[in-house]
């Protein structure tokens, strides 16, 4: 039997720690959620590889590591409001959600919507609003907010969200204008 809990000390051991994601309410984060729930059934297995993990319509789950990383270089705060674009089946929002104080899902996919909503009250990630709509529009009605992430890469400059950060607000993004990608805030 698969020993779920093992796998993912594993995971924040060799995957997270090792690459100075130092943040002890990240990695506790990251020891409680079960990422198992947050992946297409047949893949369970694979939820704590050192991988991208398909989720389906050519998505995919990022790399843990490159979530911790992007979400530790955004300073979130318990008090924060959070923009999750593309958060898929949610797994990065229930990150987020035991980090900040609310948390906003964007997803465009209805059937990923709809996981992320049910994966999400199985781990009690109450604060979270799943919504669905254009990633590229972000959720004004929601915001302004303190921390935007962009789960995936971007071709473009993410202008169309400078309007919804607070003045003080942070966006996260694996920035790729050409073959190069790199992760920004």
């Amino acid at each position: 039997m698969f020993d779920t809990a093992a796998a993912r000390r594993m995971m924040v051991d060799c995957q997270v720690r090792t690459a100075d994601v130092t943040n002890p309410d990240l990695i506790d984060a990251m020891l409680e959620v079960p990422r198992e729930l947050f992946v297409p059934k047949p893949l369970a297995d694979r939820a704590y590889l050192d991988a991208d993990i398909a989720i389906g319509d050519g998505r995919f789950l990022l790399k843990p590591m490159v979530l911790a990383k992007l979400v530790q270089a955004g300073q979130i705060g318990s008090a924060d409001h959070v923009l999750d674009v593309g958060c898929g089946t949610g797994y990065s929002s229930a990150i987020l959600a035991r980090l900040a104080g609310s948390v906003v899902a964007l997803e465009q996919d209805g059937g990923l919507a709809a996981a992320a909503k049910q994966a999400l009250a199985a781990v009690g990630a109450g604060q979270v609003t799943v919504v669905t709509g254009p990633l590229t529009a972000g959720w004004p009605a929601a915001g302004p907010f303190d921390f935007i992430l962009i789960n995936g890469a971007t071709e473009v400059t993410p202008e169309s969200y400078a309007g919804q950060l607070k003045p003080s607000g942070r966006l996260a993004c694996i920035y790729k204008p050409g073959p190069a990608a790199k992760a920004m805030i």
